[in-house]
């Protein structure tokens, strides 16, 4: 990890900083030695993430002829053999010419073809989760349509976690939490998970068991640990893998592998903030994930010299990560806030204010989140975020919502509940949250934040809050690759 430089001074100059805004930026100015966190400026200040891998194809084939803790891919399926191959949604992960799904995929059919299986007898599943389903030509897009030419069209598929016909309860895990899970894993002779390991503020890192738990089960299992018991816990935040949620997945994956003819085969790469190949491990998920997370923590943890900050400033743009609304659905912009502030705890004082520069105009993008705007109103209801636990079953099993989620390309309704889960942690983390440049203030309020015109403004509250001069930590883009943040000597994930 390269240090990210705080230097301060006696006199508080100013300096000015383009925050992510809605649909675009807004500049604001900012005390002259605020912390300043994004690719660019940490690379400026010493931070250098280990470099690609010049040859993706070629470390993702040595990697299936060597897997770890496994027999090679051919080696695990015959003539007759059905195998399932799941694979993460458009969320992440890239679409150029050589991203990691666009290059596994063919070396994985490749292998299969060696072992004596038909390519007929092959399933590929988008391991969507709760998100919504993706349309062919997005996973044209970031597969390749050459890979897809080798399937007929119907041996390409999402998960649909509310197919009555299609999903599977295997009962509970060791920790006590519902298994339920994509039929096809457990009928296969052999599934195959092709995922990323990055930085995530949901249990470290993605990749590894987080996929089959997340991506390819019911929401009943996934709200097991997407859940206040878990999220809330004190070591849920900051970040980390080592966690009572982290230990859920891994439980969960168990439950999976143990009604399976024989344990996943995982193809892992970690990723860089361009989405490039840093490396790829391949095998059982346990020796994947050791083998991926010390690479994927170099890339994503950061160190910030100095004291923890007073003041944690974000900017957040309308259209990241889930889709389009994430700055202007209240629900999203305050799930933004909370896992910013997972991601940030350790470079933090204990209780710090937030500041977000967010347009929350009351876009709630009811097409791809037709339940969001339900979910909202039934937590004006509550007294606290938590408290919506009282109301998921009513929302998660509606009929209209469900159905949106299956055939109208929408998220799931529990996927509110689990993003309002998330923005608790920013009430309960911090002392305080502005909303700063708001369209509908009325809206992010009803959050639980307070709002100002200015992110200026709200600084200046929050000097008058402190009674001195606050130490500002900034992370102007929160649409570019996150960092796992720590100061001098801090633990990170």
């Amino acid at each position: 990890m390269g240090p990210v430089h705080n230097k301060r001074t006696h006199e508080r100059k100013r300096m000015r900083l383009a925050l992510e805004h809605g649909d675009g930026h807004v500049e604001v100015e900012l005390p002259d030695d605020t912390t300043v966190v994004s690719p660019s400026y940490a690379a400026r200040a010493g931070h250098r993430e280990p470099e690609p891998l010049p040859d993706p194809v070629a470390a993702t084939r040595a990697a299936l002829a060597d897997p770890l803790g496994s027999a090679p891919l051919r080696e695990l399926v015959g003539r007759g053999s059905s195998v399932t191959v799941a694979f993460p949604d458009r969320v992440k992960g890239g679409a150029h010419d050589t991203a990691h799904r666009k290059v596994a995929l063919p070396l994985v059919l490749d292998e299969l073809e060696a072992g004596g299986v038909d390519l007929r007898d092959v399933r590929l599943v988008c391991a969507i989760g709760l998100h919504r389903k993706n349309h062919r030509d997005e996973i044209e897009g970031y597969l390749g349509a050459e890979t897809l030419a080798r399937l007929r069209p119907e041996q390409v598929v999402n998960h649909d976690a509310e197919d009555p016909d299609g999903m599977v309860d295997l009962g509970s895990s060791a920790l006590g939490d519902p298994v339920q899970v994509n039929r096809a894993v457990v009928d296969s002779d052999l599934t195959v998970l092709v995922g990323h390991a990055a930085g995530n503020p949901y249990g470290g890192f993605s990749g590894g068991y987080k996929m089959p738990a997340t991506g390819l089960t019911s929401w009943r299992s996934i709200a097991s640990h997407h859940a206040p018991r878990s999220l809330y816990r004190d070591d849920f935040v900051p970040v980390s893998a080592r966690s009572r949620f982290r230990d859920q997945l891994r439980s969960i994956g168990e439950g999976i592998e143990a009604a399976m003819p024989q344990p996943f085969f995982s193809i892992d790469a970690v990723l860089d903030s361009g989405s490039r190949q840093l490396g790829v491990s391949a095998g059982r998920i346990p020796d994947v994930e050791q083998a991926t997370w010390p690479l994927a923590g170099r890339r994503t943890d950061l160190e910030v010299v100095g004291e923890p900050a007073d003041v944690l400033v974000v900017g957040i743009p309308r259209n990241f990560h889930y889709g389009p609304g994430m700055g202007s659905n209240p629900i999203l912009m305050m799930q933004a806030v909370g896992a910013s502030l997972v991601r940030a705890k350790r470079a933090l004082v204990e209780r710090p204010i937030v500041i977000a520069a967010a347009v929350c105009d009351g876009w709630f993008n009811d097409d791809e989140f037709p339940p969001y705007r339900a979910a909202f109103e039934l937590l004006q209801t509550c007294q606290h975020p938590a408290d919506m636990v009282d109301h998921q079953e009513l929302l998660a099993t509606d009929p209209v919502w469900v159905e949106k989620y299956r055939h109208g390309y929408g998220y799931h309704p529990f996927h509110a509940f689990s993003m309002v889960y998330v923005g608790g942690i920013a009430r309960d983390r911090s002392s305080a949250v502005y909303v700063a440049g708001a369209k509908r203030p009325d809206l992010a309020r009803a959050m639980g934040a307070r709002t100002t015109a200015t992110v200026e403004e709200a600084l200046r509250e929050a000097t008058a809050t402190l009674g001195r001069a606050p130490r500002v930590l900034a992370v102007p883009e929160l649409s570019k690759p996150a960092f796992h943040l720590a100061t001098a000597g801090g633990r990170t994930a």
